[in-house]
């Protein structure tokens, strides 16, 4: 056997686990969840107050899905808060990503919007609510402004640092065939900075959907942190655990998502 087809059976031969075992793993610990969250609570191990049991938990599932709980239905809290999440981060990815590229390509616009990112990135957003309560009302848009800029700074830090992505090299081999400054960034730039971008898309969501209970504190009356927010003044845990399971399995659907497009656009990322 000559070197070549040894070589090829062996590169063969190791495989890399695929998408296929990591699924059935996370199924395999969602099922042990359950199973240990059923039996610490019928038990009786741990008092309804402080986690109902799978049971009840679903039973208010259920009533605000069929409308018969005494609240609005599910899917207008639903409806309610997709509207502010997305729509801020729309309007973040809009305007972060090409902060994000100007403060990577030009000293001026990184001068500019650095400092002030900077110094409110590490804010937690309930430090300045009572500000945005203050200066916006309590109408509709400090909701979608607090997300937003929970959403704005992880994307525009992406983007810029995708940016160096973009070797100096292939910038100037693109100059030297002709290439215009809007084509290099546009067909050098931008390509190399996707990965980086399309991370950055997936953790400022996440930022935006911790954020939304926050935000909805802001004389809310519908949406899934209101309804949360709401329960837990009258110790509903069973709704409050309802509503963070909704949230929390919404967000990680829209991330699933993320990650097949991310798939799609940069199918050359993590097989170098």
């Amino acid at each position: 056997m000559s070197e070549a087809p040894k070589t090829a059976l062996k590169t063969s031969a190791f495989k890399v686990p695929g998408e296929g075992s990591s699924a059935t793993i996370s199924v395999v610990t969602m099922v042990i969840i359950l199973v240990f969250w059923f039996v610490i609570t019928n038990m009786g191990w741990i008092k309804p107050l402080f986690l109902p049991s799978p049971q009840a938990t679903f039973q208010q599932f259920y009533e605000y899905l069929t409308g018969a709980a005494n609240d609005k239905p599910l899917w207008q809290h639903f409806a309610a808060s997709m509207m502010r999440v997305f729509a801020a981060f729309f309007l973040a990815c809009l305007l972060a990503i090409p902060v994000g590229i100007g403060m990577g390509m030009s000293r001026i616009w990184r001068g500019i919007f650095d400092p002030p990112i900077e110094l409110y990135r590490p804010l937690p957003p309930l430090a300045y609510l009572p500000l945005i309560i203050i200066w916006f009302g309590i109408d509709e848009l400090p909701k979608v402004l607090l997300i937003f800029l929970s959403c704005f700074a992880p994307l525009a830090m992406a983007a810029r640092s995708g940016l160096r992505s973009a070797s100096q090299e292939q910038m100037n081999a693109a100059y030297s065939m002709g290439a215009s400054y809007g084509q290099v960034i546009r067909h050098v730039v931008l390509p190399a900075a996707l990965p980086e971008i399309l991370v950055g898309m997936r953790v400022s969501i996440g930022f935006g959907w911790s954020t939304l209970v926050a935000a909805e504190m802001v004389a809310a009356n519908v949406g899934l942190g209101q309804m949360v927010l709401n329960a837990s003044n009258f110790l509903r845990t069973d709704i409050v655990v309802m509503g963070i399971i909704v949230i929390g399995v919404v967000a990680y659907m829209f991330d699933l998502l993320m990650r097949w497009i991310e798939r799609r656009l940069v199918p050359w990322q993590g097989r170098m």
